[in-house]
């Protein structure tokens, strides 16, 4: 085909006309899809809740104080405001005591809920309110609760911060949570060094001095912190803020959680079963936990550190359950408030008795020694006199371990420490001096097993006077069997019967039967050396050993 030059010009003319024109098209038809595209996601966003910008109502002090007033007029029998201090500005620092005063106290356990953050963390503080309300309602299990604890709830312990500043220190720049750093703390004797700078810290001290409390929970939350004072505003930036639940422990601090990672499954169920979710720390992040010994690789280790917190003061004194929450909608916090309960009104595996787990004071080997008492008062009492003497006590267990037979051995004072011997003849016959053991039963016991040493984990040596143990001591076992036949069990070689307070009493939890040993306090102030044996018939056979396959056997005889 040919192709004239007057049909190329025109061409080329037509081009040039039309060149500008599909650049253009080129150019206005994506603008024209990105203006759509934004238009759209204009009214996407106008379809979304916009919480943050819904007024929030912003607790003032004469609304707190008024409202615990109300409640204590409102429920007399059941409310009681304390004040267990007052800031440096002179605001009183209050404590709600709320229980039913139809049980008697010794009857009760003793929870300590606390807001340490609820300067900027308003949502913990908040998140208390709430609980407070539900737990003077009519519902069966804040009946319950009110029954068998005895609540000390601290809402605000740090007033300056709350209705003040939205910082976490107080006037002389204390965070309370913390105590204002370890600098601050004597860990010796843990003692705070500067009570005039801190009463809110000496408040809460001196709360877990006087009650010794199971629990400590500490409820934190969405704060203003990271707001600065400058973009603070009317502090109404709060609304609408949330972040990752947290339950138990701190992301800064490891050690600030319960000792048993059961409890705090348990209190997520109960969150989860409301419909929130939470975050497990070390776990979620699949890290290990920092140590000293491993800072050569801290990048790829848990971010938190263990460090003292206030709340650590109550482990150290008294044994105190201690966990942090950290909420970001109330509702979730209450739900698992109310699991929190749930577990200290009811009964756990490794317990004989109802209530939060907090009386084993020492182990060796799966062997506790654990508070004495069936109330929660004498267990208290029992647990906080063993927890501050037990690092000196000395215990050990025939080895190795063997199937039908137990034998725990604890001396709780220097010279019958003294006795304990890794040979098994050597420690009988240490024994044989002892006015108060029944040597032949102890030794008929002894030599009809196969173990061939006693394994010996001997206590700190302390220069303190020791003194008799006076409010009695319990001992735990656990028998791998779900329904052995317990066929003698006894104490220094006397057989033991069943009972709560002056004998043993047994149960299957979490795989084990549990034996419990107990020994009141007219017994305890007289010992200080305690050989528990325990004979059992496991009423099951399990297989030990393996051997090769038959064939691999019948070519060996072939050889």
């Amino acid at each position: 085909m040919t192709v004239s030059l007057f049909q190329i010009k025109s061409t080329k003319r037509i081009f040039s006309f039309l060149a500008p024109l599909i650049l253009l098209i080129c150019v206005l038809f994506p603008l024209s899809l990105q203006a759509q595209e934004n238009e759209n996601l204009k009214q996407k966003l106008a379809k979304l809740p916009h919480p943050w910008q819904e007024k929030l109502h912003r607790l003032t002090l004469k609304e707190y104080t008024e409202t615990l007033k109300y409640w204590e007029e409102t429920h007399p029998d059941w409310v009681q405001v304390d004040r267990i201090g007052v800031t440096a500005e002179g605001i009183p620092l209050s404590m709600l005591k709320i229980t039913d005063p139809n049980t008697k106290d010794h009857q009760k356990q003793v929870c300590l809920m606390t807001a340490l953050h609820g300067g900027p963390e308003r949502s913990g503080t908040t998140t208390v309110m709430h609980y407070i309300e539900w737990l003077l309602s009519n519902d069966p299990a804040a009946q319950e609760t009110r029954k068998k604890q005895l609540l000390l709830i601290i809402p605000i312990i740090n007033p300056y911060a709350y209705f003040e500043t939205d910082r976490f220190g107080n006037s002389q720049k204390i965070d309370p949570y913390t105590g204002g750093g370890t600098n601050n703390w004597d860990l010796k004797t843990f003692q705070f060094k500067h009570p005039e700078k801190s009463p809110e810290v000496m408040a809460i001290l001196s709360v877990i001095d006087e009650f010794k409390p199971e629990v400590h929970v500490d409820v934190h939350g969405t704060g203003l912190q990271e707001y600065s004072p400058d973009q603070l505003g009317s502090r109404e930036r709060y609304r609408g803020q949330t972040m990752f639940e947290v339950t138990g422990s701190a992301y800064s601090n490891f050690t600030l959680r319960p000792w048993d990672w059961r409890i705090t499954e348990a209190i997520n169920q109960a969150g989860r079963k409301a419909g929130y979710g939470y975050d497990r720390f070390e776990a979620d992040a699949q890290r290990l936990l920092w140590g000293n010994q491993l800072t050569a690789m801290s990048k790829k280790l848990w971010l938190g550190r263990p460090m003292f917190y206030t709340a650590h003061y109550g482990y150290a004194r008294y044994h105190t359950l201690i966990m942090a929450f950290e909420v970001g909608w109330e509702g979730s916090g209450l739900a698992r408030l109310k699991g929190l309960m749930n577990i200290g009104n009811s009964k756990w595996d490794s317990s004989f008795f109802p209530g939060y787990p907090v009386n084993r004071m020492q182990s060796f080997i799966g062997h506790y020694v654990s508070a004495w008492g069936n109330t929660p008062q004498t267990r208290r009492k029992s647990r906080v006199e063993l927890w501050q003497i037990q690092p000196h006590f000395s215990q050990a267990v025939l080895y190795p371990q063997t199937a039908g037979r137990d034998t725990y051995i604890i001396a709780t004072s220097s010279k019958s420490a003294e006795l304990l011997s890794p040979d098994i003849q050597q420690f009988l016959d240490n024994m044989k001096p002892i006015p108060e053991i029944n040597h032949s039963a102890l030794q008929a016991i002894v030599k009809d097993g196969p173990e061939i040493k006693i394994a010996v984990s001997k206590g700190a040596s302390t220069k303190e006077k020791e003194t008799p143990i006076a409010q009695g001591i319990a001992f735990q076992l656990r028998i791998p069997y779900r329904n052995p036949n317990l066929a003698d069990i006894r104490l220094n070689g006397h057989l033991l019967k069943k009972s709560e307070t002056d004998g043993y009493v047994f149960w299957y939890g979490d795989g084990f039967t549990h034996v419990q040993v107990n020994v009141p306090p007219e017994k305890s102030k007289t010992n200080d050396l305690y050989i528990i044996t325990c004979l059992y018939h496991p009423k099951e056979k399990r297989a030990y050993g393996w051997k090769p396959p038959q064939t691999v056997l019948d070519r060996i005889k072939q050889k």
